[in-house]
């Protein structure tokens, strides 16, 4: 199966595409224009991830809409490649060094899959460790300028997280309870 789903560059500029905001469809050409690769090739990897079952397609008028599956098998799995990969998941990676030293960075659900917050509180991303704010500031404010809306961020330290664990803070609880994907660190280091 694995060998299904990175077997050439296409593919993958596909993937990252879809993922990096799974609730929009595109149109053939659209998917020319982001991936930068030759219209045949598009189609061609298309057809194929539509054989095993990874997009979905639907005319519309005169042209064809594709869009990624979230019942696919590895959806979620590929969620969090991409988060990793692309956007600010990629950025705070690369910046890692300049961050300070970070523990444990994660992305809420609702974030890495464009669903609208149930509540404006709601944190996009907790990170943990003693970090350099000022550079967190600047990579959070280029992804709210791409994204075009404020991104909701709780910086912790991690004796911090330690205490608001013990004392089953309610604030920290309402993180932990809700879906996630980690880019940074250990699940099992977040929640025990």
């Amino acid at each position: 199966m694995l060998k299904d789903l990175f077997i050439s560059k296409t593919r993958v500029k596909l993937l990252e595409t879809f993922l990096a905001d799974p609730t929009q469809m595109f149109h053939v050409r659209d998917l020319v224009r982001k991936t930068g690769d030759e219209i045949n090739a598009v189609r061609r990897e298309l057809a194929r991830m539509d054989m095993l079952g990874m997009v979905k397609k639907e005319p519309r008028g005169n042209r064809l809409y594709y869009w990624f599956r979230h019942d696919y098998v590895y959806y979620f799995d590929l969620l969090s490649l991409v988060a990793k990969t692309t956007g600010l998941g990629a950025a705070l990676i690369k910046n890692r060094s300049k961050l300070g030293r970070v523990a444990l960075c994660m992305f809420s659900s609702r974030f890495v899959r464009r669903i609208p917050k149930k509540d404006s509180e709601e944190v996009d991303l907790l990170i943990v460790g003693d970090i350099n704010m000022s550079e967190l500031g600047h990579i959070i404010r280029a992804e709210e300028t791409l994204r075009s809306q404020p991104i909701n961020y709780t910086p912790m330290t991690e004796e911090e997280l330690k205490f608001r664990r013990t004392r089953r803070d309610p604030f920290l609880l309402s993180i932990l309870t809700h879906g996630r994907f980690m880019i940074i660190g250990d699940e099992e280091d977040l929640v025990s």
